[in-house]
């Protein structure tokens, strides 16, 4: 008999999925470039010429069974080792490889998270507006996923909410910052308050309540934006990070865990993320791909596109009247729609070839998602497409 879970799963689709779909059938009737599709997180700007210098170099040097055989089942030590580096450098900490796990992107990272400090029944809380797909990550572990309401006024954290939620059976707290889809950055003074709570609420309920960091879009900060490193003011932090969006590779899906040295038992957890993978088949990430990335730690793509988009976005969104939070980070901006239904404001903007997403599978129904990772031309080009939009149904 099929699992009727995933066969329920069927009808209730990835809408961002969808709406790329619409956007290429779109494309090929009209041609692409006349669809302004800000549907889908796919980084648009070239990987660095140094990963791919790496990655023809370690063709040439390195043996076939290095490259292309099974890794080590916690990851290759030297690369390990090179990130617990360039992390504790970077953010003045002191991880060692024994802290670090390799995995096959953030959603491995998570998966392996959810389970190291849960069981069936316990449950994560996060942050509205979230990424949608937190909720198979940690449902499909047993564990449940319970979502905070949102702060509209500035998307940090909704501390009233959080802590009527938070209750003995709360294991874990799942944070994305820079988040998907508002773009916001959370404060150092968020995060403060955040690790206070928690730090009164374990020992109120006897249990360590982990903090799940998402941090793959890490490195796509604005400027002048405070972008606290999570870890350094919750000891029982676990980030999660994806290099797909700093280095313009999703598809090479490579990230890791990396668990806070002063987390009790964090040299365990990490040796526990090992037999977690053997019952989710998330083993050894592409050995060619963690050398290459080992090599370019502290290189990004040129990411400043990012932020160059968003202001054009964000100057035209405001003078049409949108209600907007400027992002502090990633390449999404999140407008309040301008009707109440998000779902009718974006069907309408499919009559103009503007297509965004909304946000009601992110747990802020009335706003819609615009992923700007496209082509700076094309976003001035969108711009006429939306006027056009704005003024003849609203």
């Amino acid at each position: 008999m099929l699992a009727q879970k995933y066969i329920d799963m069927l009808n209730k689709k990835s809408v961002i999925r969808e709406l790329s779909e619409y956007a290429v059938a779109r494309g090929k009737e009209i041609g692409y470039e006349n669809v302004f599709d800000y549907t889908l997180g796919n980084p648009s700007v070239p990987v660095p010429e140094s990963y791919n210098d790496s990655l023809v170099r370690l063709i040439k040097e390195k043996s076939a069974m290095d490259l292309h055989g099974y890794s080590q089942s916690l990851g290759i030590r030297e690369v390990r080792d090179a990130v617990a580096k360039s992390i504790s450098r970077r953010f003045d900490m002191n991880y060692t490889l024994d802290h670090i796990f390799m995995t096959s992107g953030a959603a491995g990272a998570i998966a392996h998270a959810v389970r190291l400090v849960t069981v069936p029944g316990d449950e994560i809380l996060t942050f509205a507006p979230y990424f949608p797909e937190y909720g198979p990550y940690v449902n499909h572990s047993g564990a449940v996923l319970k979502v905070v309401p949102p702060s509209t006024k500035d998307f940090q954290i909704n501390f009233e909410a959080f802590e009527s939620m938070i209750s003995e059976k709360t294991m874990a707290v799942l944070v994305n910052s820079p988040n998907n889809p508002s773009g916001i950055v959370y404060s150092t003074q968020t995060i403060k308050k955040l690790a206070d709570i928690l730090r009164e609420k374990s020992k109120e309920y006897g249990h360590i309540i982990y903090l799940i960091s998402d941090e793959p879009y890490r490195e796509i900060v604005f400027d002048g934006v405070d972008a606290p490193y999570v870890a350094k003011y919750y000891d029982a932090t676990i980030t999660c990070y994806s290099f797909s969006k700093s280095l313009s590779v999703p598809g090479d899906r490579i990230g890791y865990v990396a668990i806070n040295p002063a987390c009790p038992d964090a040299e365990k957890m990490i040796v526990m993320c090992g037999q977690i993978s053997r019952g989710i088949g998330h083993n050894c990430p592409s050995a060619i791909i963690q050398w290459a990335v080992s090599e370019n730690l502290d290189v990004t793509s040129d990411i400043s596109v990012y932020e160059k988009n968003m202001n054009i976005l964000y100057d035209e969104l405001t003078s049409l009247g949108f209600e907007v939070v400027k992002p502090g980070g990633t390449f999404y901006i999140f407008p309040k729609a301008l009707e109440d239904d998000a779902v009718a404001f974006c069907n309408k903007g499919k009559d103009y070839d503007f297509i965004g997403v909304p946000a009601d599978s992110f747990a802020c129904p009335g706003y819609f998602r615009l992923a700007y990772c496209i082509e700076t031309e094309k976003v001035y080009r969108s711009l006429e497409a939306l006027r056009k939009f704005v003024k003849e149904k609203y």
